[in-house]
């Protein structure tokens, strides 16, 4: 089998073919794994997860979902989802978002979206800790051939939010959200350093009296 065959090397970029990627992302013994694929190479992280990345996911889909509710802005959202686009590339961020009129939602289902058929996720984020120069680097360079309008990187080390606009085929960093106008990415980054010691209700009572 080609899974025997690779030796699975995990939170690594590992070269495969497309057939063999397929291979080792429906295979059943990895089915707790978040996999991408990006030219040729293929990626798995099986690490798990700590009550800050599960703290950080919190805050900030609450943070956009507020802003975007109390502002009006049509938006879905998926947590640990699988995008795939066929032969090209996938991703499994820790958040995505679709947002805007124009935008149609994916169907409801277990099978990874396929944006082959659909856009890709208006906004992703990815909540990083020992992977947070992968997230910035190799993964931004899939978002950016993907087709993702916005992409947040939340450094779990220190609490800081590196956000970039991809805009023609690349990137660049931004202090204001391009798909969310107005919001101040300080503003989600302060969020996240008040629930180091506040509960979220605390938390969202700010951030309801700061979009009001």
């Amino acid at each position: 089998m080609v899974v025997s065959s690779l030796s699975l090397v995990t939170d690594s970029w590992v070269k495969v073919s497309w057939d063999e990627f397929l291979e080792v992302a429906e295979h059943s013994d990895y089915q707790h794994g978040r996999f991408y694929f990006y030219q040729n190479y293929m990626r798995v992280e099986m690490l798990p997860v700590g009550s800050i990345h599960g703290n950080n996911n919190n805050v900030v889909a609450n943070v956009v979902n507020f802003y975007a509710t109390l502002k009006n802005i049509k938006i879905k959202g998926w947590v640990n989802t699988s995008f795939r686009r066929t032969s090209e590339g996938e991703c499994q961020p820790d958040l995505a978002f679709y947002i805007g009129d124009k935008i149609k939602f994916p169907p409801l289902n277990n099978s990874p979206v396929n944006i082959n058929e659909l856009a890709a996720p208006t906004l992703v984020v990815e909540v990083a800790a020992s992977s947070i120069n992968d997230d910035l680097g190799f993964k931004r360079l899939l978002y950016e051939r993907l087709g993702v309008k916005e992409y947040w990187v939340m450094n779990a080390n220190n609490n800081d939010i590196i956000a970039f606009e991809i805009i023609d085929g690349g990137s660049r960093r931004i202090e204001e959200s391009k798909v969310l106008p107005g919001l101040q990415i300080a503003i989600v980054q302060e969020a996240i350093q008040r629930s180091l010691t506040q509960d979220d209700g605390e938390v969202n009572r700010w951030l309801l009296q700061i979009f009001s």
